[in-house]
């Protein structure tokens, strides 16, 4: 017998200074059995570093929402669909491959990587080469420290804070605050 997704609520506040962004978004979250907390909560923080994006890419007619997951590799962990169904926006969080990156590449208009793990220098260099002809991929490097602290603050049911100001995410819930630090690596 397969086992079934683990199923989180989360009220997430979005305060993004840099776009003037103020919304909150009542979302859940399937977390598939092979997923940790930290890779879910990434995805969590990918959406709140997005939100903006359904009133610049998609002119407040857009839809962020989460993919299936780590069970449908041709899905994005995220991703920005237009009214016409068009892929505005395909985020991903981890270590994809190459053959992905370009695949998502040619569907969608730009597309986002949070590499996080530890491993995460190890995979850019093996596939930077790769994937820089890609001109709408983006890729950013998340501390490892950062998104196992950002982990800490996974539960069934959560009320988190999300403010975006100077690049910088700083989510929290009513006891901690975690802050995470993006670089650019394309």
């Amino acid at each position: 017998m397969a086992l079934k997704s683990t199923i989180f609520k989360a009220t997430l506040c979005v305060a993004d200074i840099d776009h003037g962004y103020y919304a909150d978004h009542a979302l859940t979250i399937a977390r598939h059995p092979s997923e940790n907390d930290e890779r879910m909560m990434m995805r969590l923080a990918a959406f709140a570093l997005h939100a903006h994006q359904i009133q610049s890419l998609g002119n407040g007619d857009a839809t962020l929402s989460f993919g299936a997951g780590v069970s449908t590799p041709d899905e994005a962990d995220l991703w920005l669909r237009d009214f016409t169904g068009a892929i505005r926006a395909w985020i991903d969080v981890g270590q994809p491959d190459d053959s992905a990156l370009a695949k998502a590449s040619r569907q969608a208009d730009e597309v986002t990587v949070y590499a996080f793990h530890h491993a995460a220098d190890v995979w850019w260099r093996g596939i930077e080469n790769k994937v820089a002809r890609l001109a709408n991929l983006s890729v950013w490097r998340v501390a490892a420290a950062e998104s196992q602290a950002l982990a800490e603050l996974a539960q069934r049911t959560m009320h988190l804070q999300a403010t975006v100001q100077e690049g910088t995410l700083l989510v929290g819930d009513a006891a901690r605050h975690v802050s995470l630090e993006r670089v650019r690596l394309k």
